[in-house]
């Protein structure tokens, strides 16, 4: 269980400040959204590591996250723009994200393609591959990573619907059959409902449940 009281940042000088209390439990997703600028990115900064807060807990099954360096922290992120490198091929790109310490590392990145549906796409080039293709490379990378809370950061802003209802889809199975923690920031109307199992909303710098 992903417990956060009570979190709180504010940035320097007159910029905004932001509270959070959100709960969420293995291989459930949950969805946060609100106008840009409204505080969702600066959480997922907040669970990462990459910023630190003013106050407030994180914990994960009972134990406090915050004491942990960004290399140590449980979390795997998933952004809009995936970071996919053009020239390297499918295979090559999965491998980035490996493990220093995996063992057995080319069955485990083929293991990987072959989930997000790309096995027969291993030795293509990254940028013969269409969008939702490279989405779901990078989506690859995050199985290897096996961390027990994956953050998505509008992974899918800049896919057509059809593609979007496919990486629902496959996230939504994913979360479940790895038990993953997922949260999703997302300004599309249709990430709530059947996709997520609890939204949330950023309202006047704090995160409220939604609906």
């Amino acid at each position: 269980m992903l417990e956060i009281e009570n979190l709180r940042f504010a940035y320097s000088g007159e910029g905004p400040s932001f509270r959070y209390d959100i709960t969420a439990g293995p291989g459930t997703v949950t969805t946060i959204s609100g106008p840009s600028g409204s505080g969702k990115s600066t959480l997922f900064d907040l669970i990462s590591g990459s910023a630190t807060p003013h106050g407030g807990t994180i914990q994960l099954a009972g134990n406090s996250m915050l004491e942990l360096p960004v290399a140590r922290r449980p979390v795997s992120i998933l952004f809009q723009s995936n970071n996919v490198f053009g020239h390297l091929s499918a295979r090559d790109n999965v491998r980035l994200g490996a493990p220093r310490d995996l063992s057995g590392t080319e069955p485990a990145i083929l293991s990987a393609l072959e989930t997000v549906g790309l096995a027969a796409y291993a030795d293509q080039r990254a940028d013969r591959l269409s969008g939702g293709q490279q989405q779901r490379i990078a989506l690859a990378r995050t199985l290897l990573r096996n961390k027990p809370i994956l953050l998505l950061d509008e992974p899918f802003a800049s896919l057509d619907p059809e593609l979007v209802g496919q990486m629902r889809l496959l996230i939504k199975k994913l979360t479940g059959e790895n038990r993953w923690i997922t949260l999703v920031i997302s300004h599309l109307e249709g990430d709530t409902g059947e996709f997520a199992d609890r939204s949330y909303e950023m309202r006047d710098g704090r995160l409220l449940p939604s609906g």
